[in-house]
């Protein structure tokens, strides 16, 4: 197994452990009993300028811890006065060391949206999603059939929330694009071998129509990477480890954006 079978698989248990707290019957009704949502993610990141996602993110499988001290809090309050479109805040708790509460705490006291950055493989996670103050979700091609990325579309859709299909490779962006996809990310890291090419989003951006709003996810480390990613036409960055292991995260958002003092 890759890891992203593992990290799949995980999540499964996950969600039968969660769905025995609380029945998926109940977590929908409260879900849809909460106001509809606006798609404010895909919103923030329709701008002249490219948009930042910006990742709290406490670990990782491939590098492990990252961040000893975690105040996340703390994090994406800067990240926002900082000047981040959207905060991504991960949620799994094996391998990345995330939680649930994280996201609950952050999306409450943050004025910009919050995608939960989780592996999705059962419309339960986008309704527990709603209910900790997501505004978005992610969809990972790789681990999703086609009819599932359509399915979960449309209940996000239903809920008010923004779904972020995840690509890899020229196949899964043309499925992504099948499936109605508004929003696609196209990971330059591949989770089967942990190598990471910022290339491979700029190769695939000629492939997405240019109505989608297109993020380029993982090994975004300069104003030079952004740089050319801003010239492909590429809409919005994810920027995790980057961010976490500066210790100033407010200046190196400035940096990364390009306004040196």
């Amino acid at each position: 197994m890759t890891i992203l079978d593992k990290l799949a698989a995980h999540a499964a248990e996950r969600v039968e452990t969660a769905k025995k707290r609380q029945s998926p019957e109940d977590a929908r009704r409260l879900a849809l009993e909460l106001p509809k949502g606006e798609f404010e993610f895909e919103r923030a990141l329709k701008k002249d300028d490219i948009a930042f996602i910006c990742e709290c993110k406490k670990a990782s499988p491939s590098k492990g811890v990252i961040a000893e001290d975690f105040p996340y809090l703390t994090i994406a309050r800067e990240y926002e006065a900082a000047g981040a479109d959207c905060i991504s805040v991960l949620t799994e708790p094996e391998w990345f060391l995330g939680s649930d509460d994280y996201l609950r705490e952050i999306a409450a006291n943050v004025n910009i949206p919050c995608i939960r950055k989780d592996f999705t493989v059962d419309e339960y996670m986008i309704y527990e999603a709603k209910l900790l103050g997501a505004k978005a979700v992610l969809l990972i091609c790789s681990i999703l059939s086609a009819q599932q990325i359509k399915e979960y579309i449309a209940v996000c859709d239903e809920l008010g929330l923004s779904a972020l299909v995840e690509a890899h490779d020229e196949a899964e962006l043309r499925t992504a694009v099948a499936c109605g996809a508004r929003v696609i990310g196209v990971n330059n890291r591949n989770l089967k071998d942990f190598s990471v090419d910022t290339g491979n989003s700029r190769r695939l951006r000629e492939l997405a129509p240019s109505d989608v709003s297109f993020v380029s996810e993982s090994g975004v480390r300069t104003a030079e990477d952004i740089q050319l990613l801003r010239e492909a036409g590429v809409n919005a960055v994810l920027i995790g480890e980057t961010l976490m292991r500066a210790a100033d995260k407010k200046a190196k958002l400035r940096e990364l954006k390009g306004q040196y003092d």
